[in-house]
């Protein structure tokens, strides 16, 4: 069941509040829990940037950066493609329809941009990555983040230095021995990229 009276529109520079406190809550219960923005993002270069508003209030967003070269946003693959910062429902108003909304309109606008494919990374959350299987995307690359506590050796791998004391470490593994990685360390997620191919729009004869 839809959400009645929802509307998807460009963002505007008066919804950065809603725009903020809307990726906060939506990102509350998945593995992005603690990648709080105190303010929206900017892109230098052209970009979609919705909204969903419902009742005077934003319950939805989708950012996409657009490329104008392959591979200069999105990852080294075939056709311009456009990389989905962000996307997320306020959880009052989620399965209701209202991300599918906002990856509707922005593909529309893509399209009319000569765009051929959507990029998104996320992690190891099953209920975000079925619904880009359900909306025609496939995983095409992935990684770890690796979160590295004191206790858990920190300091064995970065020593104190010039008095510079870690603390703790965010870092990315790249290598082949994922599980020996995740045995070792208690906060490590899948860090998984996903696409989404469409055809551009036509251009009338």
């Amino acid at each position: 069941m839809g959400v009645t009276e929802l509307e998807v529109r460009p963002y505007r520079d008066s919804d950065e509040q809603g725009w903020v406190r809307c990726r906060a809550l939506s990102f509350l219960g998945s593995a992005y829990y603690d990648d709080v923005r105190t303010e929206k993002e900017r892109y230098e270069g052209p970009s979609i940037e919705l909204v969903a508003e419902s009742g005077g209030d934003i319950v939805g967003l989708i950012d996409v950066e657009l490329e104008r070269e392959p591979g200069a946003v999105c990852s080294e693959r075939e056709g311009l493609g456009g990389m989905i910062w962000h996307i997320g429902t306020h959880p009052d108003h989620q399965r209701r329809g209202v991300a599918s909304a906002l990856l509707e309109e922005a593909e529309r606008r893509a399209r009319s941009q000569a765009l051929v494919r959507f990029e998104a990374w996320t992690r190891d959350d099953a209920h975000v990555q079925a619904w880009y299987g359900s909306h025609g995307f496939e995983l095409v690359d992935s990684y770890l983040h690796v979160y590295v506590e004191l206790d858990e050796g920190l300091r064995d791998l970065f020593p104190v230095t010039d008095g510079l004391r870690p603390v703790e470490l965010f870092a990315h593994y790249v290598g082949d021995d994922r599980d020996a990685v995740k045995q070792r360390f208690a906060r490590v997620h899948d860090c998984v990229l996903f696409e989404r191919r469409f055809a551009p729009e036509s251009t009338p004869r």
